[in-house]
């Protein structure tokens, strides 16, 4: 402003601001009135929200308490079944408290992880309901999401279902001997998503459970211990099946093979008769898993009762007839000619004399 003093950002600004227009008692009433008779129609409604979800909330949280420590009763008896039994004879070759601890153990995981979602996944619903909250839009988006997720983990799904199926029916457990197909030996840990399996050189494979599509179980029921005895065609086969009988009841009597061996020795009978040897059969019903060592305890008792019967045994490739003498003049070479100093052919080949030209 020219010839004045230069006014001040302050002072225009308060010359500018609107003045504060007065509120009036009745105004002051009239508002606190309103915001009073709000807070009272709907304070009915916001309690019984609060308790709707305070309720929801503790019945969902008592109800898995309960379904969670009903599971573990139940695991536990198992296991203090499977404990008692343990010790005794019988119970030692039917259960093994490792692979009944660890298939149980899974089984109540398996449940307990499927009571908490329906339980929670029920009560969070039922929460966002009472919130008056539309749920067939996020229902729809779970789906979606849902089926997304199925496609990606596929593989993880697959291997989790067949995990759990294999538990259930129990097809194989802890020390089993077990032929999986992509591998074999016996059963050290049973997962929901990956068996592990020690090989007969001490090895450890990780199979997973969706790609076993097939498994021979060799440690369940019983077993067949197979043994062939080769024997010379002029053996007197009353004699050698007499033997036989003698050296597998006598097994039978002795320990620990009157436990392993469930059923009698028998001689099946003739399998293979050839022209230098004959094989006789013999089987007997065992104990699961102990097969190889009945093989071999019988194969050492039979040896040992046909030696000392005097019955020899053979095998391996027929033995091959002697060949006759060769003729002592096949290896000589044909009469030559050139041999005989006075034939026409010798002569010829005779180098001439040399002769001396310079003398007359």
């Amino acid at each position: 402003m020219p010839g004045g003093c230069p006014v001040s950002w302050s002072v225009l600004a308060a010359a500018t601001e609107p003045e504060p227009i007065p509120v009036s008692l009745d105004e002051a009433a009239e508002k606190a009135t309103n915001a009073a008779s709000w807070v009272e129609e709907n304070w009915s409604t916001w309690l019984n929200t609060g308790l709707r979800i305070l309720l929801i909330v503790i019945v969902a949280l008592m109800l898995r308490w309960a379904v969670r420590r009903a599971l573990t009763k139940l695991i536990e008896r198992m296991n203090r079944s499977a404990q008692a039994v343990e010790g005794t004879a019988l119970g030692g070759l039917l259960v093994n408290a490792e692979r009944r601890r660890q298939r149980s153990e899974a089984i109540g995981s398996v449940l307990r992880s499927v009571a908490s979602f329906l339980i929670l996944g029920t009560a969070g619903l039922m929460v966002l309901g009472a919130f008056d909250i539309d749920l067939a839009p996020l229902l729809a988006s779970a789906g979606v999401a849902g089926v997304a997720i199925g496609f990606g983990a596929r593989n993880l799904v697959t291997d989790f279902l067949s995990g759990v199926f294999m538990i259930l029916e129990d097809q194989y457990g802890v020390g089993d001997s077990v032929d999986a197909g992509v591998a074999s030996g016996e059963v050290v840990e049973v997962g929901l998503r990956v068996t592990k399996l020690r090989g007969i050189d001490g090895e450890i494979w990780y199979v997973r459970n969706g790609e076993i599509k097939r498994i021979g179980n060799l440690s369940q029921g019983w077993a067949t211990a197979a043994v062939d005895v080769t024997v010379r065609p002029t053996e007197d086969l009353d004699r050698v099946q007499g033997v036989i009988s003698a050296a597998g009841e006598a097994m039978a009597k002795d320990e620990p093979w009157n436990e392993r061996l469930w059923g009698p020795v028998e001689v099946l009978g003739l399998t293979e008769v050839l022209l230098d040897s004959m094989t006789v059969r013999v089987s007997a019903k065992t104990m699961p898993g102990k097969k190889l060592g009945v093989e071999r305890e019988l194969r050492w008792r039979i040896k040992r009762g046909l030696d000392e019967a005097g019955i020899r045994i053979v095998g391996g490739l027929p033995a091959q007839a002697e060949e006759a003498s060769a003729d002592p003049t096949a290896g000589m070479a044909a009469p030559s000619v050139f041999s005989n100093a006075a034939s026409p052919q010798s002569a010829a080949a005779t180098p001439l004399p040399r002769t001396d030209l310079s003398k007359p």
